[in-house]
């Protein structure tokens, strides 16, 4: 069973940012898109030669994709007990 979300318990914070950074991140996505549709755009009416809005776009893309790890938990996972656990464990006991 969860623990009921109350505006004294902590969790509220953590669940407004996760719920914050996945809305960003499909804006983000629509903004993208909205940039790459404008580059090509202007890349096939200056004359289509080389295909140059390549650059940008990996440079997007590569947010787009640091972006929806962290916003949907794979980067930015959320401290457990058992983390704090392991890591007390880990300075308590160093290898030798």
């Amino acid at each position: 069973m969860s623990t009921p979300v109350t505006p004294d318990n902590p969790e509220r914070d953590a669940i407004r940012k996760r719920i914050k950074a996945r809305r960003d991140f499909w804006q983000m996505l629509v903004v993208f898109g909205v940039i790459a549709v404008g580059l090509i755009l202007v890349w096939y009416f200056s004359g289509a030669g080389y295909f140059w809005p390549v650059w940008p776009l990996f440079g997007f893309a590569i947010a787009a994709i640091f972006s929806g790890l962290n916003a949907f938990g794979v980067l930015n996972r959320d401290v457990t007990e058992s983390d704090i656990d392991a890591e007390l464990q880990r300075r308590n006991n160093p290898p030798a």
